[in-house]
């Protein structure tokens, strides 16, 4: 891949060696069971990443999928961790030091219970607010100083608990409403991986039309 412009000076997504690539890794679990269900959110996204760049997965090892992708030059890594989602870390921090990613270019795509289906949030840093696949990856880093972007699923419906929602697949009202969702994430990754973590807060805010 070819070594990407330097970000802006000082800007959320800089560093020092401006030819590593960004690593964006949705989380998920592996296997055709898992597909279309809430927890799979993160590999949903990343998935809707590559589509529109022409991408495909290919196994890097034994434990992860990676499509190589260009923003604007800039090389970025999408991957899907393929140990259960609570495993994540080791996986994600094996091609950090494959690909020599310095963790202020790490992006963790997970599925979020505090938010509304379908709204998403950006944010660097802070606790994995019950999600561990975010608590494997912070824990094997030793660092919660890398970009999550949290795609909003919802709660639970009275009388279900937690772990029957996050593995049931989405309703067909969601999965209706799923690709538009996905497409703001895909372009506030782009737009974070191009102007920073603020510009890309701001495209992900902003209302849609």
């Amino acid at each position: 891949m070819t070594p990407g412009a330097p970000d802006s000076p000082g800007s959320p997504g800089s560093h020092s060696g401006t030819g590593a690539p960004w690593l964006i890794a949705g989380l998920g679990n592996p296997g055709p069971w898992f597909r279309q269900t809430r927890h799979n959110a993160g590999f949903l996204a990343v998935d809707r990443l590559a589509d529109r760049h022409g991408a495909r997965f290919r196994r890097r090892g034994i434990a992860t999928l990676v499509a190589e992708i260009e923003v604007d030059g800039r090389p970025v890594l999408l991957a899907k961790p393929l140990w259960f989602i609570n495993l994540s870390g080791r996986p994600v921090a094996a091609l950090m030091r494959r690909y020599g990613v310095p963790v202020e270019r790490l992006v963790v795509v997970q599925d979020d219970l505090d938010f509304a289906f379908g709204s998403a949030k950006l944010k660097r840093g802070g606790g994995p607010g019950g999600h561990n696949g975010v608590r494997s990856v912070g824990e094997v880093l030793g660092t919660r100083d890398f970009v999550r972007l949290r795609f909003g699923i919802g709660r639970p419906p009275k009388g279900q608990s937690v772990g029957d929602f996050v593995l049931k697949k989405f309703s067909d009202d969601e999965l209706a409403a799923l690709p538009g969702a996905l497409d703001r994430c895909a372009n506030a990754l782009e737009t974070l991986v191009r102007l920073g973590l603020n510009r890309a807060q701001d495209a992900l805010n902003a209302p849609t039309r």
